[in-house]
């Protein structure tokens, strides 16, 4: 019988029995994960009754390896759960078991790997031909695009149908609408996962210019924090910003969807309002997560305090890509356009800027 890892003699007792019922069992161990065992003890008992098998040493000892490795894997996620439950109090139990959800470890491991490619990447492509990935921008693109137009549409639907507050919103009183609002938020939080590709395709096409701290910033960091704000506070307050944020995903997406068309880009003009949308954003939901504060409710004031630094984190990193981006090359036009040095015939302004316009179509996420 599988006992799990915690069990003393579990170990002993999985090799005990998969030494009797062969390598399928061993399989199973492996695929089934070690929480109750039901799927590897039924499967032991299925080959018990077919008879003893031969099971190669090589093969029984890779196994006892990767079940040992597994054992503490488990342990480890354990130990962590258990440090982040007494720092943070319970979890919302209505998120027990989702997918990713359950452990931190897998998280953590998705952002190392990260930013351990930001840094790899482009040493990588050095010396390297970029790739184009048209085709697999404008598919992915539009995919983001569909996405956040699902999530804030029912965002949107689910607030109304719970009679949200907007001054300050618990996470337990908006009944079948709350459950609602989590199942999108899980959507919002993997759609984070999701946008790493943004890095990545930069990478693959040479665009290291784009890949800047703003950029490296905001995306490792939000992927993590949407997993703890799933853990403990899933719904209620914390639909503000993820709503507003899905909206500009709407339009952000669609624009560098269409800029990956060549024929569209000259029709392309609202990049610039996609940045100061996003700041918009920022600055109303500090006001809206403010409000909580000032009107309180039964959502964990930390939570609050938390979203208001981490926004005004962003506000200041987005106003310096703003100033760099946009103030900096208007001067510098002005400047070329009094010496007489802007080359206006046959449309070469225009296609200068737009071409490098289209070299920072991703900088302003």
């Amino acid at each position: 019988m599988y006992l799990g890892c915690n069990s003393h003699n579990q170990e002993q007792q999985v090799t005990n029995t998969c030494s009797r019922t062969g390598p399928f069992c061993w399989l199973g161990c492996l695929l089934t994960g070690t929480d109750e065992g039901f799927p590897l003890k039924v499967a032991c008992l299925w080959m018990a009754g077919l008879g003893v098998l031969e099971i190669p040493a090589s093969f029984l000892h890779v196994s006892k390896r990767a079940l040992h490795q597994d054992c503490r894997m488990e342990r480890l996620d354990k130990t962590i759960n258990s440090y982040l439950d007494i720092w943070l109090g319970p979890r919302d139990p209505r998120v027990k078991g989702w997918l990713l959800l359950e452990n931190y470890t897998p998280t953590f491991i998705f952002s190392v790997l990260y930013l351990v490619i930001v840094w790899l990447g482009p040493k990588y492509m050095r010396n390297k031909q970029p790739f184009s990935c048209r085709g697999i921008l404008v598919v992915y693109n539009l995919g983001l695009t569909l996405l956040s137009l699902y999530m804030f549409y029912e965002l949107v639907t689910g607030v109304w149908e719970g009679g949200y507050n907007f001054y300050c919103q618990d996470t337990r009183s908006g009944g079948e609408a709350d459950m609602k609002i989590i199942h999108v938020l899980w959507w919002y939080y993997f759609s984070k996962l999701i946008e790493f590709m943004d890095t990545f395709f930069f990478i693959l096409r040479k665009n290291n210019h784009q890949i800047t701290v703003l950029h490296v910033y905001h995306h490792a960091t939000m992927l993590n924090i949407w997993w703890f704000v799933m853990n403990w506070v899933p719904c209620g307050h914390s639909y503000f910003g993820a709503t507003l944020n899905s909206f500009i995903h709407v339009l952000m997406y669609s624009y560098y969807g269409l800029s990956a068309v060549p024929a569209m880009r000259p029709y392309l003009w609202w990049k610039k309002y996609i940045t100061q949308g996003q700041l918009i954003q920022f600055v109303l939901t500090i006001f809206q997560t403010s409000c909580g504060v000032v009107w309180p409710c039964a959502f964990p004031q930390g939570w609050l305090y938390f979203q208001i630094f981490y926004m005004i984190s962003l506000i200041i990193l987005f106003t310096n890509f703003y100033i760099q981006t946009y103030n900096k090359k208007a001067s510098s036009r002005r400047k070329e356009y009094q010496n007489g040095s802007t080359a206006t015939v046959n449309g070469y302004w225009f296609a200068e800027s737009l071409h490098s316009s289209v070299q920072q179509l991703y900088c302003s996420k």
